[in-house]
């Protein structure tokens, strides 16, 4: 029999679009997505230079140069098919375009602090859009505003505003490696949260690239939008280019302490003091507790050897905007019972202080801040919300637990103040008046492997779950820059409304349900998703008609060529 030209050419078609919708390679995906980036981009673009195939060298080192919790770094952690860096703006859009063409998931990476490692891990095909080359800040001491863009590090924000000025400062995060892309969009809080609120209280414009690929402002995105990426978490409604902040005033002189007490030293009534006052005292004041079990040596006689005993040792640290005399001054009046004396305060200024926090000594220069990397061990954490004091009786349960335990720690976060005063939906971020303060659950581990790992989760949930009767409830907050897959994954099928209401309620409260409604207007067919987005509306299965129309196209696609085919040969 005699097969024609025709023939050949059908099951060409056919075999070609079986190759476009099975599983593609990294080679693959990676010589269309090159093509697809010429086409979308400038001439001058020489692709390739800006993406990294697994074959490519540099392909381990790019990964995992910004991935911050080794966890993540495993023979069986998924692995994306390439990597975009991409150096303008207009080169974020064409990758938008490019991944939807393709038809492969982006996620995207800023500083890569992102607890659960949601930012750089997926169990779908996917590539990571990584946003490192575009760090540009742009401080304007006149207006007193900043533009920032999403790859630059918080301890670069700090640094190029004190560049200009000694009396300025910008209220975010300690830890100067964090990215500006995620943690602003998440919400953004530090030590200066009672004075001055959140990152996310003094955004005052942004660049965003939409699901079309359009590069939108405030004023092209509307305020839904813009409210949105305030605290909403922007992977979910597209990619952050850039944040325009208001920079705040901070004085010449600002003072820190730390003081450490152990039960022994009374640290039951005072952190149980502590909680009465944290929301109330003086808005310049900020304290965070370190909470750990810890092994201390005790005298017992000249002639006999120290022996160890397990106790509880919790760690004041302090940021005070002002010198140390209001400070004492402070501290005497409202919160006598830590016994805090002159000497152990400290005078210094306010990029200094950055330092301080970030856990440098006195010597150490604040060049340090522009350095990007960071040690890192592996780690869980989660978090709570206390709105009622913990009683004397329930602390010292509380510590029993904490011994049992034996490696998982918290630390303690006052609220209060300025946080009081914004309206729980001003932004996407909820956690606003009726807190004392926010606990963050912290484990850190050196051993490798499987079962290191699943004994330290398990810790830290067991501790995690011994805390319920004394946080917050229906829901149980918790805070999405302290990423917790616990709480919740979305599998992004007919149900992702249903899975994602469930963490949604936790990180969002009564937000939740206004970031659906911008979910929905700005990308309804839920390409922005990921294993904790904020899913689109179910109206009328929307999503799941656009994709089952879409495979049911497919199929007849294919059948129609297949009859084609079987009517030549016949």
């Amino acid at each position: 029999m005699e097969i024609s030209g025709s023939f050949f050419a059908l099951l060409l078609l056919l075999l070609g679009f079986q190759t476009i919708s099975s599983y593609d390679t990294s080679d693959s995906i990676y010589d269309r997505f090159v093509q697809c980036l010429s086409n979308n981009s400038s001439p001058s673009l020489q692709a390739s230079s800006i993406v990294y195939a697994q074959t490519n060298s540099s392909f381990t080192t790019v990964l995992q140069s910004y991935i911050r919790n080794p966890r993540f770094i495993t023979s069986s952690t998924p692995k994306p098919l390439i990597i975009v860096t991409p150096t303008d703006e207009s080169q974020v859009s064409a990758a938008v375009i490019c991944s939807r063409d393709i038809g492969i998931q982006p996620r995207i990476r800023s500083g890569g602090h992102d607890y659960d490692g949601l930012s750089y891990i997926s169990d779908v095909p996917f590539f990571i859009l990584d946003m490192f080359n575009l760090r540009s800040i742009d401080a304007n001491i006149s207006d007193e505003t900043a533009w920032v863009q999403a790859g630059a590090t918080l301890g670069e924000l700090y640094y190029r505003i004190w560049e200009k000025s000694r009396v300025h400062g910008f209220p975010a995060g300690i830890c100067p490696t964090v990215g500006v892309g995620g943690h602003l969009s998440g919400g953004g809080y530090g030590n200066m949260l009672r004075k001055y609120g959140l990152s996310v209280d003094h955004i005052v414009d942004a660049k965003i690239v939409n699901v079309n690929g359009t590069i939108l402002d405030r004023n092209s995105m509307g305020e839904d939008l813009f409210w949105a990426i305030r605290g909403g978490g922007g992977a979910s409604f597209g990619v952050i280019l850039s944040y325009k902040v208001k920079l705040v005033g901070v004085p010449e002189i600002v003072t820190v302490f730390r003081v450490e007490k152990t039960l022994a030293e009374n640290a039951t009534d005072i952190l149980y003091q502590w909680q009465h006052i944290t929301n109330k005292i003086d808005d310049d004041l900020f304290m965070r507790l370190l909470v750990q079990p810890i092994t201390v040596k005790s005298d017992k006689g000249a002639t006999k050897a120290k022996k160890s005993q397990k106790t509880v040792r919790i760690t004041f640290i302090a940021m005070f905007l002002g010198d140390s005399t209001r400070l004492m001054s402070v501290m005497n009046k409202d919160f006598p019972e830590l016994g805090i004396t002159k000497e152990d305060c400290k005078e210094m200024s306010w990029i200094e202080s950055v330092l301080f926090w970030a856990n440098f000594d006195n010597r150490t220069s604040v060049d340090v801040l522009l350095n990007r990397t960071s040690a890192s061990n592996f780690l869980k954490r989660k978090s709570d919300y206390v709105q009622t004091p913990i009683s004397k009786n329930d602390l010292e349960g509380l510590w029993k637990k904490l011994i049992e335990l034996g490696k998982p720690g918290m630390v303690f976060n006052s609220y209060g103040g300025r946080m009081n005063e914004i309206p729980a939906s001003e932004t996407p971020f909820p956690h606003r008046a009726g807190n004392i303060f926010k606990i963050q659950y912290s484990v850190n581990w050196h051993e490798e492997g499987a079962e290191a790992d699943k004994k330290y989760v398990n810790l830290i949930r067991e501790l995690y779950s011994y805390m319920t009767p004394f946080v917050s409830k229906s829901p149980r907050a918790s805070y999405l820059n302290y990423r917790d897959i616990d709480i919740g994954i979305n599998h992004n099928g007919k149900d992702s409304y249903q899975e994602g209401k469930v963490y949604g309620d936790k990180y969002f409260l009564n937000n939740f349900e206004r970031l659906v409604k911008v979910k929905t207007a700005v990308d309804p067919q839920d390409f922005f998703r990921y294993e904790q987005s904020i899913p689109p509306l179910p109206y009328s299965g929307e999503i799941d008609r656009v994709r089952a129309s879409s495979a049911r196209s497919l199929l007849d696609y294919r059948n129609n060529i297949w009859f084609l085919i079987i009517q030549l040969v016949l």
